[in-house]
C-alpha cells in the first residue's frame, strides 16, 4: 500500500496532532524518520490549494482548515469560543511569558489576588499545569502552558507567541 496514503488516512482520522514517532509506527520499521519527514513534505505540497492544510503544530502534524475557510465554515456551525474575563486572559498571558510562574508571581505582576477558578479553568481546559514546585517555603507550584494550548493556537513553540506590545514587569 502506498505510504502517503497510510499517513494521509492516518492525519485526517486523528483527532489530536500526530508526532513523527507515532507516524513512524504505522510502518513497523520500514520507514524512518527522515523518509517520514520527506513525505510529510510532500503532502503539505499537495494538499496546496485546497481547503485544508497539512501544518506542524507543537503536538506533531494535522491537517487543519485554512484561516481564510474559516468565515465560511462558522455560516454553518456558528461556534461562540469561551468568554474569558480580563484578568483570566491577563493571567493566562503571564503564565506563557513567564513560565514557569507560581501563583504568587502571577499575583505579583498582576497586582491583585489570582482567582483558584481562573487556574483551574485553564487546567481544565489543559493549557496550563503543573510543571513542579518552587523549592522556597510552602513549595508553591509552578505554572506553565502545555503542548495542547500551543495545538489550539496553532503553534510549534512558545516562541511563536506575537511580541508583547506593553512589556510586563520582570518578575
Amino acid at each position: 500500500m502506498n505510504p502517503e496514503l497510510i499517513v494521509e488516512a492516518a492525519l485526517l482520522t486523528s483527532s489530536d496532532a500526530l508526532p513523527v514517532s507515532q507516524i513512524v509506527k504505522l510502518f513497523e520499521g520500514e520507514m524512518d524518520r527522515f523518509e517520514i519527514e520527506n513525505l510529510l513534505a510532500g503532502l503539505q505540497k499537495k494538499w496546496t490549494g485546497s481547503g485544508l492544510e497539512l501544518a506542524e503544530v507543537a503536538g506533531g502534524w494535522r491537517f487543519r482548515t485554512r484561516p481564510e475557510m474559516k468565515k465560511f465554515l462558522e455560516r454553518l456551525n456558528p461556534q461562540k469560543p469561551p468568554r474569558y474575563s480580563r484578568a483570566a486572559l491577563e493571567t493566562l498571558a503571564i503564565i506563557a511569558y513567564r513560565q514557569p510562574v507560581t501563583r504568587g508571581d502571577i499575583e505579583e505582576i498582576r497586582g491583585v489576588a489570582v482567582s483558584p477558578q481562573i487556574l483551574k479553568a485553564f487546567e481544565d481546559r489543559s493549557w496550563i499545569e503543573v510543571v513542579g514546585h518552587r523549592n522556597v517555603p510552602g513549595r508553591p507550584s509552578l505554572y506553565a502552558t502545555t503542548s495542547k494550548f500551543l495545538d489550539d493556537l496553532n503553534l510549534r513553540t512558545i516562541s511563536e507567541l506575537p511580541p508583547l506590545e506593553a512589556s510586563l514587569p520582570e518578575s
